[in-house]
């Protein structure tokens, strides 16, 4: 389905009925991470998983999108949908960061908040302009000259050995994505700010996710973040690495299912 939002088009695979469960990707990715979750959960819950502004098949790619931008974006899709209800809101990675953003501007549209291998802090220096470099770099060259790099940062190694057709397939949505789209996102994670402080001002019922090989978002410091946020668990995921939900769909899908039953109010 595509939907107008501030005059760019959206994607949005939009299945099922029922509760509204938002699915938000990771950098740089769209959609399709997703299959699993919305596989499993469409028959019992509302499931939307837009593309987000420039990513996969939507419109809108600019040369700097802030994830106060994207949050927006997606708070105004919701009423173009007609989706009034609070949603439960799951982001990995960059979702995550999106999904601060959406808590604190668009709070009475969050029923509950998973975070998937995800983190609070700001870049550090050094992160930061790596970031803004990778964006004026991708601008002129495309992303073949990153994309294996990014590949050995966020799947495991095991995954490499046992999943190689996932992470062959994911190469190729990198390199078919946007390069405008990556170099908007890669400014915008740039100039995030810090939301350590205000994590705890979130008293929706959380749910913390992260792979047990993920070494760019640690599972002792998701751990951490869980201890500082009101009615949050955290839960590790065995086998996996930064994209938790694509490298062990059944261990992610069945810590949220039970994270939605206890939940159900």
């Amino acid at each position: 389905m595509n939907y107008t939002v501030d005059q760019s088009t959206f994607s949005v695979e939009d299945r099922g009925a029922g509760d509204p469960l938002l699915f938000v990707h990771g950098f740089p990715l769209n959609s399709s991470m997703w299959q699993a979750q919305l596989e499993f959960f469409e028959s019992r819950y509302r499931v939307i998983a837009p593309d987000l502004r420039g990513f996969g098949s939507s419109k809108g790619a600019a040369s700097l999108v802030t994830m106060q931008d994207y949050a927006d974006d997606l708070a105004e899709l919701l009423k173009e949908m007609k989706i009034l209800e609070p949603v439960t809101f799951c982001g990995l990675s960059m979702g995550g960061y999106i999904a601060w953003q959406f808590a604190e501007r668009h709070p009475h549209q969050m029923k509950r908040l998973i975070l998937c291998d995800t983190k609070a802090t700001a870049d550090p220096e050094a992160a930061r302009l790596q970031r803004l470099e990778l964006a004026d770099r991708v601008e002129r060259e495309g992303s073949e000259f990153f994309v294996d790099t990014m590949l050995k940062k966020i799947f495991a190694p095991a995954t490499f050995a046992s999943q190689p057709e996932l992470v062959d397939s994911f190469r190729k949505l990198i390199l078919n994505t946007d390069p405008q789209a990556i170099a908007g996102a890669s400014r915008g994670m740039a100039e995030r700010p810090d939301f350590t402080e205000r994590v705890g001002g979130i008293t929706v019922p959380t749910l913390l996710l992260c792979g047990s090989d993920d070494t760019l978002t640690p599972p002792d410091q998701m751990e951490q973040l869980a201890g500082m946020m009101y009615k949050a668990e955290f839960h590790l995921i065995p086998g996996a690495g930064h994209m938790a939900p694509v490298e062990n769909p059944q261990a992610v899908n069945e810590v949220i299912a039970r994270f939605l039953a206890a939940t159900d109010v």
